[in-house]
Parts: structure tokens; sequence; C-alpha cells
């Protein structure tokens, strides 16, 4: 911090001054783990022994005699003539805070730029995974139908399924940042060791379950009228289920680094899997020739090769990720407490897109084909609005229940979040919609697929334009720790949507029945967001909310 001094003077002591002083200059000052006794200068604390050099023209630095093994102080202003010394992580503390208020104070107009310039990072992330199966989707359409719509299934049972396992990425973040806000390295390394451990467990009982049950779970799910799909999709699944184990603890590694605000490490780990994703899928699709199992073989490998770049990138910070503890009975409990709604939460999402592929799988060949194409390039733009509830995260609980609560401050970052979400639903919206309708050779040559494709792009450009405007509204609700209303809102989402799926797939609305449906959970999913937010007695309206059950959460 500044210093605003001029001659510092003692005169039974000794005499400091630097002619060069031309400006108020930054000092700070180096202890030793036993500190001489302070001495008070015109306000300012100083050790009884110093060394005085100039380090630059207009630069002051006070450094102890004994610097070997010391801890970093620095002298701060407090507002009159009288200075504190505070720990420099304390300052750095206090930097990350105005930061956030800083965001909190601009127009809205700087601020939707800083949340761009904030959340570009973190989109590569939530890119990586949707771009892989895109990858495989393409590859394989281009070689035959069959095996595109045995994709359809097959991911149900791959990619849906380990959304399921969110859940772990919540409790990681919140366990291993509530850590670091302590400073115990310790902790930090312990809650990585257990949370690793039951990653492990989760990726060998996949395994397991997959070997044992893929193939019956492939046999109900797509009917008997579409059992000339099952050899193809089992093939797929039983290959990418050996990856499970890496899977699941290159989650916890990916979480944890996102816990210690570093998302550059996983980004370039998922960046390389993707590239071997895509290299691998081209050579032995198209080139050697072994179609649905050759994309499954390229994606294992690139999911292992991703766990191990994350584990890596967390050895590299100072902690050990091969280190693996048993957790007690209580920490079970409190992972628990934290994954529950979420876990909720993800198991109507993926029960909900299963339902659409369980409907469009019982339609035919053709149809499940195009369903699958239309699903894959969705999920692929919806990634994109991922980013804006982490953000809301990230900015949102300072002002809701920090030191500095200002939830009309809160609202005005809201505000912003949901203009940039507005506006990128459009964007994505329209180019979602174009690739399909006029460039659908991209994913299969057969015209029959393409026209079932053309047939949803309404339903699919007006669910997609909502999706990111309702992630900022769903991120402020975990922002406000509003778990209850969030899971039961998505759970009734789910139970609504579903009837009406229902209805409309046996009224003989087709694959457009389904994608109406999406239409109706997509839009649901915004107007409760938005009217609990909006509410007088919402998270952000409350001022002298009670935030018991926040402080217990953060407690656990």
């Amino acid at each position: 911090m500044i210093i605003r001094t001029k001659t510092l003077t003692f005169s039974s002591l000794f005499h400091l001054q630097n002619p060069n002083l031309k400006q108020p200059s930054e000092c700070s000052i180096r202890f030793s783990r036993k500190p001489r006794p302070l001495l008070s200068i015109n306000g300012y604390l100083f050790p009884s022994k110093l060394l005085v050099y100039n380090q630059e023209k207009h630069r002051n630095r006070f450094v102890n005699d004994c610097i070997s093994s010391c801890e970093e102080f620095v002298v701060s202003d407090n507002g009159g003539n009288d200075s504190v010394v505070e720990p420099k992580e304390q300052e750095e503390e206090r930097g990350m805070e105005i930061k956030s208020e800083d965001l909190a104070d601009q127009s809205i107009w700087n601020q939707m730029k800083e949340i761009v310039m904030f959340t570009a990072p973190a989109t590569g992330l939530w890119i990586c995974g949707p771009l892989m199966s895109l990858i495989d989707t393409a590859v394989i359409g281009q070689g035959s139908s069959l095996e595109l719509a045995a994709l359809g299934p097959a991911t149900v049972v791959c990619d849906y399924t380990g959304y399921v396992f969110m859940f772990l990425s919540v409790a990681t973040s919140n366990l291993v940042a509530t850590s670091l806000a302590r400073r115990d390295k310790n902790e930090v390394q312990h809650q990585i060791s257990i949370l690793l451990f039951v990653g492990l467990v989760c990726g060998l009982s996949m395994l397991l379950a997959t070997r044992l049950f893929g193939l019956w779970a492939l046999t109900a799910f797509t009917g008997p009228k579409n059992v000339d799909l099952v050899p193809a999709a089992n093939e797929y699944i039983q290959i990418r289920g050996l990856a499970w184990p890496a899977v699941l603890v290159g989650f916890i590694a990916q979480s944890a680094s996102l816990g210690m605000k570093d998302s550059w490490g996983p980004l370039k780990a998922l960046a390389v899997a993707t590239a071997i994703n895509g290299i691998g899928d081209v050579v032995l699709c198209r080139f050697l020739g072994f179609g649905i199992a050759g994309a499954a073989w390229a994606t294992m490998v690139s999911q292992v090769v991703a766990a191990y770049m994350m584990i890596q990138s967390l050895n590299k910070k100072g902690y050990n990720a091969y280190s693996i503890s048993v957790p007690s009975a209580n920490e079970l409990l409190t992972i628990l407490g934290l994954a529950a709604p979420v876990f909720v939460t993800m198991m109507s999402k993926v029960a909900f897109y299963g339902l659409l592929i369980y409907f469009a799988t019982s339609m035919g060949t053709h149809v499940v084909a195009a369903h699958q194409v239309m699903l894959q390039t969705y999920g692929m733009c919806t990634v994109w609005g991922e980013p804006l509830s982490q953000t809301a995260q990230s900015f949102m609980p300072e002002l809701m229940y920090g030191v500095g609560q200002n939830l009309a401050k809160a609202r005005m970052l809201l505000k912003s979040l949901v203009v940039i979400g507005a506006t990128l639903g459009l964007i994505l919206g329209t180019i979602g919609t174009a690739v399909p309708w006029l460039f659908p050779g991209i994913f299969t040559s057969d015209l029959n697929v393409v026209q079932e494709m053309h047939k949803v792009l309404i339903p699919y450009f007006l669910a997609l334009a909502v999706t990111p405007s309702t992630h900022s509204l769903e991120g402020t609700l975990l922002a406000g720790r509003d778990l209850k209303f969030f899971s039961l809102s998505m759970s009734g989402c789910f139970a609504l949507c579903g009837l009406l799926v229902m209805f409309l797939s046996s009224g003989g609305f087709g694959l457009s029945g389904c994608w109406y449906s999406l239409v109706g959970f997509q839009w649901a999913r915004f107007f409760l967001a938005l009217q609990r937010l909006l509410s007088p007695k919402g998270i952000l309206y409350s001022e002298g909310r009670s935030h018991l059950k926040v402080e217990k959460l953060k407690a656990t």
C-alpha cells in the first residue's frame, strides 16, 4: 500500500531520509519469524534495526537484516495518519474483494465486457466434452446411418450418465475453496485425497455396471422395434466404459483446479484430448474402417490422456493427486449434503433428455439418427451459456450475503448477465439452426435423415435461444444457495414436460413433438427462476434475509 510520508526521524535513534523521494512510494517490511520490537515513528511501525537502500528512483524498501525464512508484511494506509501492519495474504484477499465490487460498480456495458473477459477461458472447458461427441457423430454419420442411430442410446449410457456425477464437481469445488480460504494446505490435500477415493470408487462401479448390465439397459431402452441398433451401441459403450475410473478421477482433479481459480490447466488437458479424439476418429473410422468401435477407442484414449494431464496439473501446484484416502462417515455425509440438491437437478435433466431419446428411438432408425445429430449440435451450442452460471456463482455471493452486501448491485449484475444471455442465445440459435439447415451434409448424406432434421428447426431455435439466460438465472439461485427451490423446480419441470412428451409422441406428432416438449422444458425453467429472483421475498430483495443455511453449508 501507499505510505504518504515526509522525512522520517527519531532524534535519539536514527535518521532516515531519501532525497530522491518526490512522490508516494511503496514500502514493504520483511520480519524474521521472531521479529524485533516495533518502534512507532510518526504513527508508523518499524523494526528496531533496519537497512535502507534505494531500489528504484521513486521507491524505498526497508528490509530486515535477517530476511531468510521470513514472512512478508506490507504497511497499509488506514485512511488517516496511522498505519497498521497486515499480512500480504490479507492484502491480496482485499484486492479480490475490491475487484468483485468494481465489477458491480461499473455500468452495464462495462460489466458485460468484464463478464465476457472473465468467462472466455471457462467456455473452452464446456465446449470440449460436447465437441468430442459431435466429432463422433459427424465421422460415424458419413459411414453408416445404422451406427449413427446407435449412437443415440449409446451416448445416453456414456455421456448422460456421466452428467449425473456433476455432484462430485460441486462437492470438490466447495470443499477445496473452503479449505483454501482457511489457508490450510494440509486440509486441501486431505479433501482432494478423499474426493479422489470417491471418484475412483464411482468409476470402478460404473465400469462394472457397464460390463454386467450395459447390454440389458440398451435392449430395454431401444425396445423390440430397434434391436438391430443394440450390437453396435453395446460395442461402443463397452469400449468407452473402460475409461470410467479415469473419467471420474479426472473430473475431481479438474474441479479441484477450478476451485483454485485455475482454468488454464484443465483447458489445456481437454484441448489435447479433443485433438486426440478428432484425429483418432478420422484415422480409425475413415481410413481403417473400424466404424463405431473406432470412434469409441478414440474417445476412450482421449479421456484417459485428459485425466492424466489434469492430475499432473494438480501435482505442479504442490499437491499429490496420487494420494487417496478413505473418507470417514461424517465426511461422506458432508459430501452428500453439498451434492444432494445438484444430484436431484442433474438427474431430472438427464432423465428428461433420456426420455426424448427413448421416444425418438421408438420412431425408427432415420428419426433417431436425425435426433442424434440435432441433439449433439444443440448440446454443443448450450455449453456456451454455462460460463454465465459460473460468473454468477463467482461474483454474486459477496453482493448477496458478504460483508459488503448490496442487493441493488446484485440485481444490476444479474441484469447484465441476462442481457448477455439473451444476446448470446439469439446468436447461438441463429448459427446453431443454420448449420443443420444449410449444411446437413456435414453429418449425413442420407436424405431421409436430413428431412427429419429439417422438421424440428423451429423448436430447435426456440429451445436454444432461451438457454443462456436460463443459465444466468439458475447460477444466481446457486450463488444464493436457494438449493431447495432449484431442485424442486427442476423436478417439477421434468415431471410436467415428461408427461407432455409422452402425450405428443403418442398423439402422432413425431420428432417435432419431442422437440416442442424440450421448448416447454427450457422456457419453464426460465420463467420459474425469473419469478423466484424477482419475488419481493426472494434472495435479491430481502435485505434482512437470514443466511443461517448458507453459513451452515459453508461450515460443513
